[in-house]
């Protein structure tokens, strides 16, 4: 079984693998991609249970995992993951150290407290289908509270994401069963920060729902030098609520030194 990959920029620039979190999809990042053309060699990919790529179990980190490493290019490259795509990607610099040299975690959810999964886990099951595309857009407003994404960034980036099902509802092209055992799979035991020795940023959105505080000193002490913290004024979907600084805060780290 094959990952979809999605593509952006000059493919002889150094890779950036970047893993999207749940209920999204690789193109999360052609605008990040956009804002990187002159310095990387984007390639997003659709996880397990999302997007193009295959719907079908198990859906555990573990295969996650698997998938991803076996889509990515085969040498060390730089990698990037939001949210649940963060702990895939940490858990990829774990398991393959020498294929992961820089590691870019967008509010990620290395480990989340077992009843924020429930809660989000209880949430996703519901069913999210809408009679227009603008009354899916509307919703996800409403249902981000904190969101101060552009509306014509969401539109853009939802087009070919948020679509029409047989019956002429628009869903969303992921499987909720694979989400739903995704935000248990967050509340997993993750691997010792010590095990993940690269330079490492960490961005954090300020009023993201998803509790990072409570692991960041033991990131903190791990990695030294080597983890660099930004926060930015945003909700937990930075690439939406804060696309500039995000970027230009992962543009600056992956400079070469």
């Amino acid at each position: 079984m094959s990952l979809a990959v999605h593509r952006f920029g000059d493919e002889r620039l150094p890779p950036l693998v970047c893993l999207h979190g749940v209920t999204s999809h690789g193109r999360h990042f052609a605008q990040l991609a956009e804002r990187l053309v002159g310095s990387h060699h984007v390639v997003a990919l659709d996880l397990r249970g999302h997007g193009d790529s295959p719907w079908d179990p198990p859906w555990h980190l573990e295969q996650h995992v698997a998938d991803v490493l076996a889509a990515a290019p085969d040498g060390p490259c730089a990698w990037l993951g939001h949210s649940f795509g963060g702990r895939v990607a940490y858990e990829a610099a774990a398991a393959e150290p020498g294929r992961v040299d820089r590691l870019v975690l967008l509010d990620p959810a290395i480990r989340i407290p077992a009843h924020v999964g429930l809660a989000a886990a209880e949430n996703a099951r519901r069913d999210r289908s809408y009679v227009t595309f603008a009354e899916g857009i509307d919703r996800r407003y409403e249902e981000s509270v904190l969101t101060t994404a552009p509306r014509g960034l969401v539109e853009e980036e939802l087009r070919t994401h948020l679509v029409a099902d047989g019956e002429g509802r628009f869903r969303y092209r992921y499987l909720q069963s694979a989400v739903v055992a995704a935000y248990g799979e967050m509340t997993r035991e993750s691997p010792p920060f010590e095990g993940v020795r690269v330079p490492t940023l960490l961005v954090l959105g300020e009023t993201s729902y998803l509790p990072y505080d409570d692991l960041l000193e033991a990131h903190a002490a791990a990695l030294g030098d080597l983890l660099h913290v930004r926060r930015i004024t945003a909700g937990h979907t930075l690439l939406w609520d804060a696309l500039e600084e995000t970027a230009a805060a992962i543009a600056a780290f992956l400079e070469p030194r």
